[in-house]
């Protein structure tokens, strides 16, 4: 079975917007024979689609959670896609060392060692987020890897509010929300060349929550996270969103000319928060996100400083 086939069949039923086609005008469209068709239908459910087929009335796509290739969509750049990994980036940077192309997609139904910033764990159970990495090599110094974080975070939103029409929030730096709990998780990761202080690639990787409910997180993490169809359905599959989310993250690089809408989507700014840098942790009021993506807080004492990375966690007020 040719996956051009599948393909064509897929855009064939996709464009017809849930409405019957025969299997005659299928098989002349995509010029194969109706036991071409039959076969390329059975694949795609196969693969997780949702088909119904009728007798006299033909076949017609009601959606499903495919998890193939085909589902990413049309995708400028390759796209590695595996039932389960380790991790996403893990397997990304490996990739981005033996020279992969800019863009390159990887994708994973469940990850069994997740990880988050700071050395955390992130929980990916299987079939129930979207578990990807992309592999970007943009033109700019390391010091301004930050950028690709701050975008890969409106591509998520720009991509969940297409997709599935509901508005996220940002957390300073990396982390979503969706009704008060975080839904979705941004790790990056970069190598540099020494010498020029250039980035050689970047790996952006992202975990999105979108069926899972709370016996799927950890006890600790059942109070803070979240997803966006907590035991599903999701009207989007995963390889869709995972798709849409890379298109809209090559689209904003080598730029990543979104610090307004970045900004518009943050909640942090106007909030008392307790700062975690790592060698210290205090108390300060968040003021704003500059213009190199940091966040402005005002210390206890007045003075004010631009955090360029570092764990922020909203406080009730000034005290609590």
């Amino acid at each position: 079975m040719a996956s051009t086939t599948r393909q064509a069949l897929l855009q064939a039923l996709s464009a017809a917007e849930g409405a019957y086609i025969s299997g005659q005008q299928l098989a002349q469209q995509l010029g194969v024979s109706r036991a071409a068709v039959h076969k390329a239908a059975a694949a795609l459910t196969a693969q997780g689609y949702a088909l119904e087929a009728a007798s006299r009335r033909g076949y017609r796509l009601l959606g499903g959670d495919p998890f193939c290739t085909e589902a990413v969509g049309p995708y400028p750049a390759p796209v590695q896609l595996y039932d389960t990994l380790e991790s996403t980036n893990r397997t990304a940077k490996l990739l981005a060392l033996e020279g992969t192309t800019h863009g390159t997609l990887v994708l994973a139904g469940g990850q069994t060692a997740g990880r988050g910033r700071l050395g955390r764990s992130f929980a990916s159970p299987a079939g129930k987020g979207v578990y990807c990495s992309v592999v970007l090599r943009p033109p700019l110094p390391a010091a301004n890897a930050q950028t690709a974080t701050i975008g890969a975070a409106v591509a998520v939103c720009r991509a969940v509010q297409m997709l599935c029409g509901l508005e996220l929030a940002i957390k300073w730096v990396n982390d979503l929300y969706y009704k008060g709990k975080k839904v979705c998780g941004i790790l990056t990761e970069a190598g540099t060349d020494l010498e020029s202080g250039q980035l050689e690639w970047l790996v952006v990787g992202i975990g999105l929550n979108l069926t899972a409910t709370a016996e799927d997180f950890p006890p600790e993490l059942t109070a803070k996270a979240g997803s966006l169809y907590p035991g599903g359905p999701a009207p989007v599959s995963r390889a869709a969103l995972a798709g849409a989310i890379g298109r809209e993250l090559l689209a904003l690089c080598p730029g990543f000319a979104c610090l307004d809408e970045y900004r518009a989507r943050c909640f942090v700014p106007g909030h008392w928060v307790t700062v975690c840098t790592g060698s210290e942790t205090y108390a300060a009021q968040a003021l704003s996100i500059d213009d190199a993506g940091r966040l402005v807080v005002q210390r206890e004492g007045g003075r004010t400083e631009a955090l360029r990375c570092g764990e922020v966690t909203i406080r009730p007020t000034k005290t609590e």
